[in-house]
């Protein structure tokens, strides 16, 4: 009841950009799952055209908040979900981004990957603090889907 209650006592537009993320974020999760890789980055260009009105701006912290805050009622949401709805949400508001996907060896050298967004070549979603021993892909810029 008190998470209802703390809902309600956002304003109408966090709570909208809230919902659309848990929206966006179970979405993700589900193409992750049933779509190959290719597949679901055509159809997230599709849906992250930019919002045409100006009046509606919505800010980079809103949206890492709104991602972080789906993320903790969503349970399984690993970071390429987190990253990719935080990409699709930022692009619709118009805030250049990149993604990012890094890969690294753990300790017994089982390969571990790891998904975040960069916007002005700083991480806004999906830092850790080893982030370092990850190496980054080259990015899927220019490339045809």
């Amino acid at each position: 009841m008190t998470l209802l209650f703390k809902f309600l006592s956002f304003n109408a537009g966090d709570r909208h950009l809230l919902i659309m993320t848990l929206i966006l974020l179970a979405a993700m999760r589900l193409g992750l799952w049933l779509l190959p890789f290719r597949t679901l980055l055509k159809l997230l260009a599709k849906i992250s055209q930019p919002v045409t009105q100006t009046t509606n701006q919505v800010s980079i912290r809103k949206i890492v908040w709104a991602v972080e805050v789906a993320s903790r009622y969503m349970p399984g949401v690993k970071c390429l979900a987190r990253a990719l709805t935080t990409q699709v949400l930022m692009n619709r508001y118009n805030h250049l981004c990149q993604l990012r996907i890094g890969v690294a060896k753990d300790k017994t050298g089982i390969l571990e990957a790891h998904a975040w967004i960069e916007h002005q070549g700083k991480i806004v979603i999906g830092n850790l603090a080893d982030l370092s021993r990850f190496i980054p892909l080259p990015t899927l810029e220019g490339v045809k889907l």
